[in-house]
């Protein structure tokens, strides 16, 4: 990923941190949704209780997608988690695809 960067750029997801209610304010959630997300282990805050939580800059397009799940869908929080981690195992094994010179079915390499 750095070499897509210009010299110099920052990263902002692994610059900046949220308190619950900045990370509600930036994505436009409740704080009430977005604790049933850390409690579905969508959401990884540091710190021990709500009002000390740190989250970390890359919980921000998290939170937006799965809050996106909810609304959309019409999901709960545990919908969204389940959605959200077999998105991961999607996007895991079509890298393991790719790295293995395989792509998806009609693609060129594949069988």
């Amino acid at each position: 990923m750095d070499k897509l960067l210009p010299a110099g750029a920052i990263v902002v997801e692994t610059e900046i941190s949220f308190t619950l209610v900045q990370l509600g304010r930036a994505c436009r959630g409740n704080d009430q949704l977005l604790m049933a997300l850390v409690d579905e282990g969508v959401l990884a805050p540091e710190g021990v209780g709500p009002e000390d939580w740190v989250f970390a800059g890359t919980s921000l397009s998290v939170a937006r997608k799965a809050l996106r799940l909810i609304d959309d869908l019409d999901l709960s929080p545990a919908g969204a988690a389940l959605v959200l981690d077999l998105l991961a195992q999607i996007d895991g094994l079509t890298t393991r695809l790719h790295l293995a010179g395989e792509g998806p079915a009609g693609a060129p390499g594949s069988v």
